[in-house]
């Protein structure tokens, strides 16, 4: 496996595009189309909040037959708590699209991000589409035009290829993301959309997916807050013409780890670009009783004010990371937890826990918690 340049046209079969259609006030891109060629078998894992926006609604339910062609992206407006105007609008922006394309209605998907509870100007999106679908392309930089239109407070573009070889054949794995706050496992305000030229059923598409995100975007938090919007998609074209994977074997494993390299990526590049952090911080569980507690102990510390604040002011305080854990209520003693770490004076700080009570470990990515953080948040709508 080797990492390229690019995002995802990559792959054999997409194209993309991203512009400005006036949603947001800054004149900034706000409108993403991702779209292949024909329909072609599509993956999606969506957040756990029990509100979930129109577009997210939308999607699930055009995925319902785990196929589709394309999806269409806006940044800057949310498209929740809406009402019904809002289904109404997710509903017209995949019949717009897939008129332009000549697909159906139930083979688009949609998502938008942003401000929550302000009407979706659906009107600028329709009168954009013409635009956005003749400037569908293959190039990176079509790629990259796609990337930039579904930021919302990022500081940066966020995207990856990858090539590997299965069954012989050259396959690859393109992917863009964003997300900077809001973000907590269980999928948080972040949203990735990832290609693949591979032949693959959408069965094992399906559970690919789902295990890259467990151990991927599901492994991150900026600040604790769990988002209504937020996906991840994988559509794959199969023109890589490798055999189609249809049950676990070496082809599904190469797809597999490939997959998951990509998510792990996104989701760390969202982890360093999140909203004022000065830091990257890996938080590392050994020993614990079960899976589950050592994925809540890396949770806690991760999420706690006290460590994030800490990490920010350059200060090793171990008692921090202690309090957390013991916040859980695990069967530990003081004798039990031994805590060690990195320079906090760092960029990169890692801070391992070892629980000594089993044999079961989890690592969580997080940031520190600064001024800016405050200041990006009190400003926010």
């Amino acid at each position: 496996m080797k990492t390229i340049k690019g995002g995802v046209t990559k792959p054999k079969g997409f194209k993309a595009n991203g512009l400005c259609c006036g949603i947001k006030r800054s004149g900034k891109p706000d409108l993403t189309l991702i779209s292949c060629d024909t329909v072609v078998p599509t993956a999606g894992v969506f957040t756990k909040n029990s509100i979930k926006a129109a577009p997210l609604i939308m999607t699930q339910k055009h995925l319902r037959n785990n196929q589709a062609q394309a999806i269409i992206i806006n940044s800057g407006n949310a498209n929740c708590f809406t009402g019904n105007f809002g289904l109404i609008y997710a509903k017209s922006m995949t019949e717009v699209i897939a008129d332009l394309i000549g697909a159906k209605a139930s083979d688009v998907l949609v998502s938008s991000t942003g401000i929550i509870g302000k009407p979706l100007p659906y009107k600028k999106i329709a009168k954009a589409a013409g635009k956005l679908v003749a400037g569908l392309g293959t190039s990176m930089r079509s790629g990259l035009l796609a990337a930039k239109g579904i930021l919302t407070t990022d500081k940066v573009t966020k995207e990856i290829a990858v090539q590997t070889s299965i069954d012989g054949k050259t396959a690859t794995i393109g992917a863009c993301s964003k997300g900077s706050g809001m973000i907590e496992p269980n999928m948080a305000t972040m949203l990735a959309f990832v290609t693949t030229d591979v032949a693959i059923s959408p069965k094992m598409l399906k559970l690919a997916l789902k295990k890259a995100t467990d151990k991927s975007f599901n492994c991150i938090t900026v600040d604790g807050c769990m988002s209504t919007n937020d996906m991840v998609t994988v559509m794959a074209s199969g023109q890589a013409k490798n055999k189609t994977i249809t049950s676990a074997g070496k082809d599904f494993d190469k797809f597999y780890e490939a997959l998951e390299y990509v998510c792990l990526d996104m989701a760390k590049k969202i982890v360093m670009d999140g909203e004022g952090a000065t830091k990257f911080i890996k938080v590392n569980i050994i020993s614990a009783p079960t899976a589950k507690a050592a994925k809540a102990a890396a949770m806690a510390v991760a999420n706690s004010n006290l460590v994030k604040t800490a990490a920010f002011g350059c200060n090793p305080n171990w008692g921090r990371v202690a309090a957390a854990v013991g916040s859980l209520g695990l069967k530990i003693t003081e004798e039990d937890l031994k805590v060690t770490f990195s320079s906090f004076a760092k960029k990169n700080i890692t801070i391992n826990v070892d629980l000594n009570s089993g044999k079961h470990c989890a690592t969580v990515y997080t940031s520190d918690l600064s001024h800016e953080y405050i200041r990006i948040n009190g400003k926010y709508n």
